[in-house]
C-alpha cells in the first residue's frame, strides 16, 4: 500500500498527500474530499484501506488513528447547491484542491484517486482505483467518508422523514419512496434525478 508514496520519495518529493472524495454519487447533501499526508514509514500496518472495504467501526478507529498519526489532514466541502450548480465533476476537483490548500503543510506531491488530476498547481499522479493501492488515498478515502456521514447523519436529525442517517443520500428504495411521498427537501441536488424531471 505504499509503494506510490516510496516511488515519489525516490524521485525526489518530500511531503505527499492522497487525495480522496466521497459523495459523488448520492442524490443530496455534499461532497467531501479529504487530503492525508504521513511522513514515512508510511504505517502500513495499521490495515488502512479503502473506506468502502470497512466497516463504520473500523473506519471510526482508523479515522481517529489518521488524525493522531498524520502530519497534516485537510478537508474540502462542496455543498449541494454548488454542485447543481457546477456539476459534480468540477465539484468534487473543487474540494479535493480546497482539502490540499486546508492542510497545514503544503505538499509537493499529490497522489488523486481516480482518473482525473485537480489542476491545483502541484505535481499529481491520478490512480484507478487508487483508494485500494495507495495507503495515503486510502487514508483521506476514510476521512472523506467520515466526515460526509456525520454530515448526513445531522441531515437526518433536521429532515428525518428521508432516512438520511441510513443511506447517507444515496438512492435506495426507502430514499427513493420518500422523495416521491414529500418531495425533495432543501438538500437535495436537484440537478440529480428524480429531482430534475419534477415539474418546477
Amino acid at each position: 500500500m505504499d509503494t506510490y508514496e516510496r516511488t515519489a520519495l525516490s524521485n525526489g518529493a518530500r511531503l505527499i498527500a492522497g487525495v480522496d472524495e466521497a459523495g459523488r454519487g448520492p442524490l443530496a447533501g455534499p461532497v467531501v474530499a479529504a487530503a492525508v499526508i504521513f511522513r514515512p514509514p508510511w504505517p502500513v500496518e495499521a490495515g488502512i484501506n479503502d473506506s468502502k472495504k470497512l466497516s463504520e467501526v473500523r473506519r471510526l478507529k482508523l479515522y481517529r488513528f489518521i488524525y493522531a498519526n498524520a502530519t497534516s489532514v485537510g478537508v474540502g466541502v462542496v455543498w449541494h447547491a454548488e454542485i447543481d450548480k457546477i456539476n459534480i465533476h468540477k465539484a468534487s476537483l473543487k474540494a479535493m484542491s480546497i482539502a490540499v490548500s486546508a492542510l497545514k503543510s503544503t505538499p509537493d506531491y499529490l497522489l488523486i484517486d481516480g482518473r482525473f488530476k485537480t489542476g491545483c498547481g502541484i505535481s499529481e499522479l491520478a490512480i484507478v482505483k487508487g483508494d485500494s493501492l495507495s495507503l495515503s488515498i486510502a487514508a483521506a478515502s476514510i476521512v472523506a467518508k467520515t466526515v460526509r456521514d456525520a454530515i448526513m447523519r445531522a441531515y437526518g436529525s433536521i429532515y428525518p422523514l428521508y432516512g438520511f442517517s441510513g443511506h447517507k443520500g444515496y438512492g435506495s428504495a426507502a430514499h427513493m419512496k420518500a422523495i416521491k411521498e414529500y418531495g425533495p427537501c432543501p438538500v437535495h441536488r436537484m440537478s440529480y434525478r428524480p429531482m430534475s424531471e419534477l415539474p418546477r
